[in-house]
């Protein structure tokens, strides 16, 4: 099986496993079939992203302990749907992204242009 590529059109990054994120739960942003949601964007939470995502229904803060999530907080790394971090961008409080890490499935929903003006640079 061919492994991933990234939006940069390299090998596709771990985004985290810690908490384990990614639709398979495997610490990457890989998407299939069943993912309607696109969890594709490799980001690193900010509290202004989590109070928004929440304010529109999707509570990422708030442990689930019978999904096994621990619930987020700032600067945890999240596969977050494509759409919803075009909206938070759209709305002037999307998170950093990891664009090594960030499938290029996201490209169907926002621009490479739009992930570069809010890519995280790791010293």
């Amino acid at each position: 099986m061919a492994h991933a590529r990234n939006v940069l059109g390299t090998e596709l990054e771990l985004c985290c496993t810690s908490p384990v994120t990614g639709y398979y739960r495997d610490g990457f942003c890989n998407t299939g079939g069943q993912d309607f949601g696109l969890h594709v964007v490799c980001a690193q939470v900010t509290e202004e992203f989590l109070e928004f995502t929440k304010s529109r229904g999707n509570d990422l803060s708030t442990p689930v302990p019978a999904f096994d999530f621990p619930g987020l907080k700032p600067g945890d790394r999240w596969c977050l749907c494509a759409a919803r971090w075009k909206e938070a961008f759209d709305a002037g409080v999307a998170p950093p992204v990891i664009l090594s890490a960030t499938h290029p499935r996201a490209l169907e929903v926002v621009s490479l242009d739009e992930l570069k003006k809010c890519a995280l640079t790791i010293p």
